[in-house]
């Protein structure tokens, strides 16, 4: 075996391995939707597990084993919910332990070594681990907010494995955070006296870049809510269609339209998506 190979695979730990698997998963289903339908055997099911919320309604109609798995879509908030919890309390135990200099939980520290947190290794990575847990912590209470206040969820459905994957993808994130963070002993190994000596210019950038992203997913975000609703602020049933690279959403019952202006609206197909992109881990 090659010595490059070898130092990867030394370096390989479980949650590594969980990600590397996830990203194959991916671009294996990625390719297994690129087979002509007939080469796939049971595509059906297939299809029924990999598409999502309007993507799943159409013809022919789904038998009713597949939508036995169905959860409704506005579960998108449970999501958020987890990891306003789950990832604040992680933060909470690096804030303790970076600042106090309290020691994390028994438990949690085994966990953290099982997963294969560094040791006095990289001590100037904890104001980076620290800063990426306060953005995703903060982004999840936005999205929470998002979800209960804001967007207007339809009676689309979602499968129940990319429920339960939604579910646990926000508990190892902030896993894979927290695990980037050198330890010593139960303690946050830090070099230097303080852990804000270890500010550097792309640390600053990219709270820049996380402030400027999130206000843009929102703006985004109401935009898409408010297109749900009418002027008497009830959620009519809307047919969108795509003219002109431009968003055009017509109501059933009077025919009226609305085009989508700002937030890249015209720019870009989801540009809630590609802030996405620039806002979380």
């Amino acid at each position: 075996m090659a010595p490059w190979a070898e130092a990867e695979l030394s370096a390989l730990n479980p949650l590594r391995a969980v990600w590397l698997t996830l990203t194959a998963a991916f671009l294996l289903t990625l390719l297994l939707q690129l087979l002509p339908p007939g080469l796939l055997p049971g595509c059906a099911i297939f299809q029924d597990l990999i598409r999502y919320g309007k993507t799943k309604c159409g013809e022919p109609p789904r038998p009713a084993a597949c939508r036995a798995f169905d959860v409704p879509k506005r579960y998108f908030s449970h999501f958020y919910i987890i990891s306003v919890v789950w990832n604040g309390f992680l933060l909470w135990c690096l804030t303790q332990s970076l600042f106090l200099g309290a020691p994390f939980p028994s438990w949690l520290h085994g966990l953290l070594r099982i997963l294969g947190a560094a040791q006095f290794q990289g001590g100037e990575l904890a104001l980076s681990a620290f800063l990426v847990l306060v953005f995703l912590w903060l982004h999840s209470l936005r999205r929470l907010f998002e979800c209960l206040y804001v967007s207007v969820f339809s009676n689309v459905m979602i499968h129940v494995v990319q429920y339960c994957f939604g579910l646990v993808y926000y508990v190892l994130v902030g896993l894979t955070v927290l695990s980037q963070v050198p330890m010593d002993g139960r303690n946050a190994y830090v070099t230097g006296k303080n852990v804000l000596m270890q500010a550097r210019w792309f640390h600053i950038l990219g709270m820049m870049m996380f402030i400027w992203s999130s206000a843009h997913q929102y703006k985004c975000h109401v935009i898409l809510g408010n297109l749900r609703k009418n002027k008497a602020e009830e959620v009519p049933y809307f047919h969108f269609a795509l003219v002109s690279a431009n968003y055009i959403a017509s109501n059933d019952h009077n025919q009226s339209s609305i085009l989508l202006l700002g937030s890249w609206m015209l720019e870009l197909l989801q540009p809630h998506w590609a802030m996405k992109i620039k806002v979380t881990p």
